[in-house]
C-alpha cells in the first residue's frame, strides 16, 4: 500500500475540549428540520441519501448555510432503534465511508437503522485549503508551515468560528428531528468518541447508549502528546519481546532522535504503524523496528525514507478528509494547549510554547526528546491559527447513559491513558482494553466486536 493511501485510510486524531456555555435551545428553535433530495445511495443497496440544510451560524450573526450529507439505512423499523456512526479526524466524511463501515458494523445492521453524517466542513461541502492539505493531509503530527495555516485561516475568514464540535452537536441534534427518533444510539471512532460525549453532555435524555471506539476524553486532550511519546516505549518493546528482536528498539529510538534530530517523522511512523500494523512485523506497512535497529547501527538511510515517504497529502483530497477542517475544529477545541484556549492572542503564544518546553523533562517523554512535544503539528499548526470563538462547553459534566469504551493498549493516536481517563469520570461506563490492537477496534478485532455486541445486542 503506497504511504499517501495510506493517510486516506487513516484520518488520525486528536480533539480538544470547551469553555462557554452552550444553549440547547439554539440548536432546536424554529420549525423541525427535514432532510431532502433523498435518492438511493450509489453503489449502497439498502441506503437512502439526502441532505440536511444548517445555519452555518446559529447566533445569526453571520449568514449562510450548510448541506451536509446523509445516509440512513432503510430499516426505519429496526428493533433496536437508530444507530449514528460518527466518524474520526475531525476531518473524515460520513457517507463517503459507508462501503468500508457498512461492512465493519454488518453484525449491528438487523438490530439498527445505520445512520452517517457529513459532519459540517467534510465530505461533499469540504474545506478546501490546498497548501495545508498538500503539506499535511491527514496528518495529527506533521507540523504544517506558519504560511500554510494563515493562508488557510484567510480563506475561511470570520467562518472559522463556526466549526466547533459544538456547532457539530447541534447539526446532529437537528438530524435527530429530521429522522423523527425520540432517541438513538451513538457509536464514535476515535475524534468522533468525543463529538458523541459532547452530545450525550448537551443531550443526555436523546441518548440510549454510546460506544467510544479509541477514547479522546471529554475535557481537552493534552495538546503536547505526551502520552502517546511515553507510550511509544512499552509498543516498540511488547513487539519487539513478541518477535525476539534481540534489541531494545526503544532504547534504539532515543538514540537515533538524538542523532539525528528526526523525533517527529519517526512518531508519526510508529503512530501510523500502530494503526496499520500494531504488532510491527512489517506486514503491509513498513518493517518500524529492522529500521530502528538499522539507524541505531548507524545507517538512518531506511528510516528516513519511509518517514519521508508519509509526508504530505497530495494524494488525499479534501473530501476524503479535509486539513482545513482539522485545523479549523482542532484549534477550536483545545482549551488547554499551552497559550491557554483559541481566543489568545498569536503575540502570546510562542513565548507560552517556549514556556512549556522549559518545563518538559526528559523523562516525561522518553524515548522522544521533549522539543517532539512542541515541534509536532498540533501544537505547530495552533500556534499560528489565528484566535477565533472556543468550543462552547456543554451544559452537563456526566455521561448519564451506559458507555462502552474500547481501547488498543498500543495504540499511539488516542493512547489508552486517555480512555482509562475518561472511564474514571464515566458513572455508567465499562472499558475493555483490547491487548495488541492499535487505533480503531471495531470490525478489526473479534474481543473487540464480542464487547460491542454485548453492550449492544445483549
Amino acid at each position: 500500500m503506497r504511504a499517501t493511501k495510506l493517510r486516506r485510510w487513516l484520518g488520525i486524531v486528536l480533539a480538544g475540549a470547551m469553555c462557554v456555555t452552550l444553549n440547547p435551545a439554539q440548536a432546536t428553535a424554529g420549525s423541525r428540520p427535514r432532510l431532502a433530495g433523498s435518492a438511493p445511495c450509489p453503489g449502497q443497496p439498502g441506503f437512502t441519501c439526502s441532505y440536511l440544510t444548517v445555519p452555518l451560524d446559529r447566533r445569526g450573526s453571520l449568514p449562510g448555510q450548510l448541506r451536509l450529507r446523509v445516509a440512513v439505512a432503510d430499516n426505519a423499523a429496526a428493533p433496536r432503534g437508530t444507530l449514528l456512526l460518527l466518524t474520526g479526524g475531525p476531518g473524515q466524511p460520513g457517507p463517503g465511508l459507508l462501503p468500508r463501515l457498512r461492512q465493519r458494523f454488518s453484525f449491528l445492521m438487523n438490530e439498527y437503522r445505520l445512520v452517517l453524517i457529513d459532519q459540517r466542513g467534510t465530505g461533499e461541502g469540504a474545506i478546501d485549503c490546498p497548501r495545508l492539505q498538500v503539506e499535511v493531509g491527514s496528518s495529527d503530527i506533521t507540523p504544517p508551515s506558519a504560511d500554510a495555516i494563515r493562508e488557510c485561516a484567510r480563506t475561511l475568514g470570520r467562518t472559522r468560528h463556526h466549526y466547533t464540535t459544538a456547532d457539530t452537536v447541534a447539526d446532529l441534534e437537528d438530524l435527530r428531528r429530521a429522522l423523527g427518533v425520540p432517541r438513538w444510539t451513538l457509536d464514535g471512532v476515535s475524534y468522533g468518541t468525543f463529538t458523541a460525549q459532547r452530545y450525550g453532555l448537551t443531550f443526555p435524555g436523546r441518548v440510549r447508549r454510546m460506544v467510544l471506539d479509541s477514547v479522546v476524553p471529554q475535557d481537552d486532550p493534552d495538546a503536547l502528546y505526551v502520552a502517546g511519546l511515553r507510550r511509544t516505549a512499552f509498543v516498540l518493546r511488547q513487539a519487539c519481546q513478541e518477535q525476539n528482536c534481540g534489541f531494545d528498539p526503544a532504547a534504539a529510538l532515543a538514540g537515533v532522535v538524538r542523532r539525528h534530530g528526526n523525533g517527529v517523522g519517526v512518531f508519526d511512523l510508529v503512530v501510523i504503524a500502530s494503526i496499520v500494523d500494531p504488532k510491527l512485523t512489517g506486514d503491509g506497512f513498513f518493517p518500524v523496528l529492522r529500521l530502528l535497529r538499522q539507524a541505531a547501527d548507524g545507517d538512518p538511510g531506511p528510516l528516513n525514507e519511509a518517514v519521508d515517504a508519509l509526508q504530505g497529502g497530495a494524494d488525499t483530497p479534501a473530501a476524503e478528509y479535509s486539513a482545513g477542517l482539522h485545523v479549523a475544529t482542532l484549534c477550536a477545541d483545545l482549551t488547554h494547549a499551552p497559550w491557554g484556549d483559541s481566543a489568545a492572542p498569536l503575540w502570546q503564544r510562542d513565548a507560552a510554547v517556549d514556556r512549556a518546553l522549559r518545563k518538559l523533562s526528559t523523562e516525561d517523554v522518553w524515548p522522544f526528546e521533549p522539543r517532539t512535544a512542541v515541534e509536532q503539528g498540533v501544537i505547530q499548526g495552533c500556534r499560528h491559527w489565528p484566535p477565533s470563538r472556543p468550543n462552547p462547553r456543554a451544559p452537563h459534566e456526566w455521561l448519564a447513559m451506559p458507555v462502552l469504551l474500547i481501547n488498543g493498549d498500543r495504540d499511539l493516536s488516542t493512547p489508552v491513558e486517555w480512555a482509562i481517563e475518561q472511564a474514571a469520570r464515566t458513572p455508567h461506563g465499562t472499558l475493555v482494553i483490547v491487548p495488541g490492537m492499535g487505533h480503531s477496534i471495531q470490525g478489526r478485532n473479534a474481543a473487540g466486536d464480542q464487547a460491542v455486541r454485548d453492550f449492544l445486542l445483549g
